[in-house]
């Protein structure tokens, strides 16, 4: 069928609403929003999670089709034109205004599902330049650590008390925010010393990613301020801190207070599909590429987004995740309903 490839284009209705958050003023800048963070959950709490899986030679053949990686490839040249159309747009834009914030989260919502989490995406996988797109699209959220840390820190520790992306049980989503973001930013130069070590290389050198990432993240910003403004530059610099927010508070769901158990060794157990939430909501899944089905990822990293599964072992989310993340911004409401799915 060729809907289930296509279906995945649906996360293109996310520019068309951001481009009418450019074109209007007051209120109604805030339209991408009220549709992703309004219109999405209310309908996800009528629909049914769809919790089939592929067939064996269903799931063969879906594998390794181009149209589920042009689907990605495009979300590059859309988020490039986006972020030029904002700058453009917002350097007339009263800082501090409704028309500011509305816009400037507009932007940040393109960072967080097109910049952040098809860059997750593409930097799972093998081919450099597939890897690559997914840089330049982490690059125009400024959220390039993400990989090394991602990649090297988070998939081997994830449930453990080493790994900066996972929320402790009773941890506010707040105070999760800054000792996520700034523990993976450390590991991730950790990480990658480590792995040049390995290499009998030096770390302060062009190999290091790191130091790569920072040069190209100081040489868009100092663009930015030249070819704009220092007012354009404080847009997106806002806005790509609202898109890393974005990013913590799917982390802070994925995980929270999930633990895998220390071994006599030292050791962790390996990772299993019970260390991360699912949900099997369609609307969610759709939007994010299948990342609502997380249990199945962190199991196997390199799998392809069109393929993961749902398993009954997956601790199950109550609705998707615009909910979810709607929910972790109460505590004592997200406390009430997480924490009894913990101890069940």
């Amino acid at each position: 069928m060729i809907f289930r490839s296509l279906k995945y284009f649906f996360v293109y209705l996310l520019p068309v609403t951001v481009y009418y958050s450019f074109n209007v003023s007051g209120i109604q800048t805030f339209m991408p929003l009220f549709v992703f963070f309004g219109g999405v959950p209310l309908l996800e709490l009528f629909l049914k999670p769809n919790m089939v899986n592929l067939e064996k030679e269903v799931e063969a053949k879906e594998k390794n089709k181009l149209i589920y990686d042009l689907i990605l490839y495009v979300a590059l040249p859309v988020q490039i034109v986006f972020l030029i159309y904002f700058f453009n747009s917002i350097q007339h834009v009263p800082f501090g205004t409704v028309d500011f914030y509305g816009k400037v989260t507009a932007m940040g919502l393109m960072c967080g599902v097109l910049g952040i989490n098809v860059g997750h995406e593409l930097g799972h996988r093998r081919s450099r330049l597939k890897q690559f797109v997914g840089e330049l699209l982490l690059l125009s959220s400024l959220d390039t650590h993400f990989l090394p840390y991602h990649n090297a820190g988070h998939h081997k520790n994830v449930a453990t008390p080493e790994d900066a992306a996972t929320a402790k049980k009773n941890q506010w989503v707040f105070s999760f925010w800054f000792t996520s973001h700034f523990r993976s930013y450390t590991q991730a130069w950790r990480h990658e010393c480590l792995r040049l070590n390995r290499l009998n290389r030096s770390w302060f050198s062009i190999d290091n990613r790191m130091i790569l990432y920072t040069i190209a993240s100081l040489l868009l910003l100092g663009s930015i301020y030249l070819f704009f403004s220092l007012h354009v530059l404080l847009a997106f610099i806002l806005a790509s801190i609202f898109g890393i927010g974005l990013l913590e508070t799917v982390n802070y769901i994925e995980h929270y207070g999930l633990l895998r158990k220390k071994m006599e060794s030292g050791r962790y157990e390996k990772v299993k599909h019970s260390h991360s939430w699912n949900s099997d909501h369609v609307i969610g899944r759709t939007l994010l590429f299948n990342l609502s089905r997380h249990s199945d990822h962190h199991y196997n990293g390199s799998k392809k987004y069109q393929i993961l599964k749902s398993l009954p072992e997956s601790p199950k989310m109550p609705t998707g995740y615009p909910g979810m993340m709607l929910l972790a911004l109460v505590p004592p409401i997200w406390f009430f309903v997480m924490n009894r799915r913990l101890n069940n």
